[in-house]
């Protein structure tokens, strides 16, 4: 790394907002995803999440007013069920995800869109997709996937930062965002 990129990676965090599995359940998606790996890579447990909005490198000064913000969003508590598996060829991952988006999940990434938009905080603009990206680098969804049905209940999401340590990914939660009392 030169200087250069040293003072741009002090200068800037590569950021997104997550729901965020508690332990059990990121066991037991781990569990399935080595099962249904195959020649492709497994995600490793302490890395899987659900993406709401992927802001990827952004100034650090700006950190306290994007938690700020976030603080401000309002949504219920998020039951989703992942109930259904998938395989994406264009991107070679293996996924599960909910057969029908909660209203309560859709709520809260329009909401958090809105204000990251209405601040000016770059993000990814795709279409929101909710799904949990289990294997990289696969080759196809087995025949007969062994999945069992989950159901998420999500009470917060998070903003999380993500570096490269030693070659590999590494994800943090840095703060977290409860949902409004039920």
């Amino acid at each position: 790394m030169n200087t250069k990129q040293l003072e741009q990676a002090a200068d800037t965090e590569r950021l997104f907002f997550a729901l965020w599995p508690r332990s059990e359940l990121r066991g037991r998606l781990a569990a399935w995803a080595r099962q249904v790996a195959g020649r492709g890579r497994a995600m490793r447990r302490e890395n899987l999440h659900l993406t709401l909005a992927f802001l990827g490198d952004t100034d650090a000064a700006r950190l306290p007013e994007i938690k700020s913000l976030a603080a401000e969003v309002r949504f219920d508590p998020i039951r989703l069920p992942l109930d259904r598996a998938g395989y994406w060829k264009h991107n070679r991952i293996i996924w599960c995800g909910a057969s029908a988006e909660p209203q309560a999940l859709t709520a809260l990434v329009a909401d958090l869109r809105a204000r990251l938009t209405t601040a000016g905080v770059r993000y990814d603009p795709k279409p929101f997709v909710s799904h949990v990206t289990l294997v990289r680098n696969a080759a196809r969804l087995p025949e007969a996937p062994a999945w069992i049905p989950l159901v998420w209940e999500a009470g917060d999401f998070a903003l999380v930062g993500s570096a490269r340590i030693q070659g590999r990914v590494t994800y943090a939660v840095m703060q977290r965002f409860p949902a409004a009392a039920g």
